[in-house]
C-alpha cells in the first residue's frame, strides 16, 4: 500500500520478504519489541519503510556477532535518544561536521564496544542523536578522535567519562573568551576572524601541559625544585656549593670542620 506521500507500506509476509526473514522471524521480533507495533487498520497490520530499515538493521547486526538481548538494549537506547535538531540547535554548528551513520554502521566503527549502554553515554552527554532510522554523530572529528583511542585499546566507556569532563572545561574555557571577545562592540565578523586566535590559545597550552606531564620519571621537578630523585633539574647536588658536601660555612655535613 502506498499513501499520498508515497511512502510504501507492507503486510506482513511482503515486510518478511523484502527483509529476508521468516514472517515466524518477523512474529518473534515483534514479540520481544525489537520492532515498533505496526498502524492497524481494521484486522490489517501495516508496516513501513521503518521497519523494514529496522529489521535490516538487525540482522546486520546479528552478523556481526551481537546476541538479541543486546539488539533490544541498543534499539532502546536508539529510540529514546534525543532528535538531532535539538543537540544541534536551528544553526547547526559552524565548524564541524555532523556524521550519519547506520546502527550497523556504527557498529562497524566501535565493534564491540558498541554496547547499548555505551550509547546510551553518548546519547546522553549529546555525541549522538537520532533522525530518523538513522543516528548522526554531531562531530566527524569526535567520532574519529573516538575510534582511535578506541583502536588503541582504550575501552569505549572511559572515552565517554573523559569526554564528560573535557566538555566541562571545554565549557569554561569558551565562557571566558567569550567574555573576552565580546568585551567590546564586535560583529559577527569579528568573532569569526577572532574565534580561531581561542583554539589556538587552547591548543598551545594543552600542548604545554601534555609535555609537562609525559616527561620522563625524574627530570620532573618536585617541591623545593627537586625532582623525585632528590636532585635538582640540572642534575646538581645543592647539598653544598663546591659539589663536594661542603657549604658555605665552610662545614662538612658530616659534623667535622673543614678548614677555610
Amino acid at each position: 500500500m502506498t499513501d499520498e506521500g508515497e511512502r510504501r507500506e507492507y503486510r506482513m509476509a511482503e515486510l518478511a520478504e523484502a527483509a529476508g526473514i521468516t514472517v515466524r522471524t518477523l512474529r518473534f521480533y515483534r514479540e520481544r519489541g525489537l520492532i515498533r507495533p505496526p498502524r492497524r487498520e481494521g484486522r490489517i497490520a501495516w508496516y513501513d519503510e521503518t521497519h523494514l530499515a529496522r529489521l535490516r538493521t538487525i540482522s546486520a547486526l546479528l552478523e556481526r556477532g551481537h546476541t538479541l538481548n543486546g539488539i533490544a538494549e541498543l534499539a532502546e537506547a536508539f529510540d529514546h535518544g534525543r532528535d538531532v535538531g535539538d543537540l544541534l540547535g536551528v544553526g547547526g554548528p559552524s565548524e564541524e561536521t555532523p556524521v550519519r551513520l547506520t546502527p550497523e554502521a556504527l557498529a562497524d566503527v566501535f565493534g564491540s564496544e558498541a554496547t547499548a549502554e555505551n550509547l546510551a553515554a553518548a546519547l546522553e552527554l549529546g555525541y549522538l542523536g537520532t533522525d530518523g532510522a538513522d543516528i548522526v554523530h554531531v562531530s566527524h572529528s569526535l567520532l574519529d578522535v573516538s575510534a582511535a583511542l578506541v583502536r588503541e585499546g582504550i575501552p569505549l566507556a572511559d572515552v565517554l567519562r573523559a569526554a564528560r569532563h573535557v566538555r566541562e572545561h571545554a565549557e569554561a574555557l569558551a565562557e571566558l573568551f567569550t567574555s573576552l571577545l565580546l568585551a567590546r562592540d564586535r560583529t559577527e565578523e569579528d568573532l569569526r576572524r577572532l574565534r580561531p586566535l581561542a583554539r589556538s590559545v587552547v591548543g598551545a597550552e594543552l600542548s604545554l601541559a601534555l609535555d609537562r606531564r609525559t616527561r620522563r620519571p625524574g627530570a620532573e621537578p618536585g617541591p623545593g625544585g627537586r625532582s623525585p630523585g632528590g636532585r635538582a633539574p640540572d642534575g646538581a647536588d645543592h647539598r653544598g656549593a663546591d659539589h663536594g658536601g661542603t657549604d658555605h660555612s665552610g662545614t662538612d655535613h658530616s659534623g667535622t670542620a673543614q678548614p677555610s
